[in-house]
């Protein structure tokens, strides 16, 4: 006695069950196929886009060590490498240039990092001791009891904080940098008697800025 499938109608045409199953086990392992190349595709482009986030990287800092070495004064190798990273993180964690970052410290200090002001300023971006200790602990930056200030890293993380914490507040990069070189209650008496600030020392920055840019940016 002969063995033959079941048979059912599909669309006019008439098909046994094993060959239906066959169909649909094709159709199934052809989704498989595509969802597979898909996945392959997305991950790929993942691979492609970290690479070339680290390429950019690497050219950001190799950029930042490029400034630091011609600028600095009484700095070795690896402090010099220890702050090309501190000025990367911290300026990529609160979304400013860099460069911006190095010309407020060449304004400030012309990279001596023991420089201290007549008025008591201290390190590579000049902060006032006490400023510096409000700040480092609103945003839990640990302070070196030994060096403090004139911990070129410490003094970075602080700065870079505090100019941030002034766009912040004046919610304007020129009254942020001002107020960063004539204190906050300086700024905003300006700016409640409506009178303009002296330009001088944002001037200087955005001067310093502007080379920067030109030297060093790739073009």
């Amino acid at each position: 006695m002969a063995l033959t499938g079941k048979k059912i109608r599909t669309s006019g045409i008439i098909v046994s069950r094993p060959v239906s199953f066959t169909f649909l086990l094709i159709y199934f392992l052809q989704a498989v196929c595509i969802v597979w190349l898909i996945y392959q595709y997305i991950e790929h482009q993942k691979t492609i886009t970290n690479q070339q986030k680290k390429i950019e990287e690497l050219e950001q800092k190799v950029k930042i060590l490029d400034i630091i070495e011609e600028y600095q004064i009484g700095f070795n190798d690896q402090e010099v490498m220890t702050l090309t990273n501190v000025i990367f993180d911290e300026s990529d964690k609160f979304g400013l240039d860099p460069l911006l970052i190095l010309a407020v410290i060449i304004a400030e200090s012309s990279f001596r990092k023991h420089q201290v002001s007549e008025m008591g300023a201290e390190g590579l971006m000049q902060l006032m001791p006490k400023t510096a200790q409000t700040v480092a602990a609103k945003w839990g930056i640990e302070w070196p009891q030994k060096e403090g200030l004139r911990n070129p890293g410490l003094n970075v993380r602080v700065g870079t904080a505090y100019l941030f914490e002034l766009i912040l507040e004046f919610k304007d990069i020129k009254r942020a940098i001002t107020a960063y070189n004539i204190g906050v209650g300086v700024t905003r008496e300006y700016a409640y008697f409506g009178a303009t600030p002296p330009a001088r020392y944002y001037n200087k920055v955005r001067k310093i800025y502007q080379e920067l840019r030109s030297r060093f940016e790739k073009k």
